[in-house]
């Protein structure tokens, strides 16, 4: 699971904090031409098994973890 973001972006933060505050472990990316290579245009974006997702997508599956 990789979190690809930026710093001093905002929901990348809370996107971390979620993932911590649930003990999901994930690898961080700020890679920009990396992420360019992708088609990420905007982050946060989480990588679950080559299913990328952003934000709000990102938040809904980490609130769906355990349940």
């Amino acid at each position: 699971m990789v979190v690809f973001y930026t710093t001093g972006c905002p929901k990348c933060g809370v996107l971390k904090k979620k993932l911590d505050e649930r003990g999901i472990q994930y690898q961080e990316n700020t890679a920009v031409d990396e992420m360019l290579s992708l088609g990420i245009t905007s982050v946060p974006v989480l990588n679950v098994d080559g299913r990328m997702m952003d934000f709000a997508s990102a938040v809904k599956w980490i609130n769906d973890q355990g349940d």
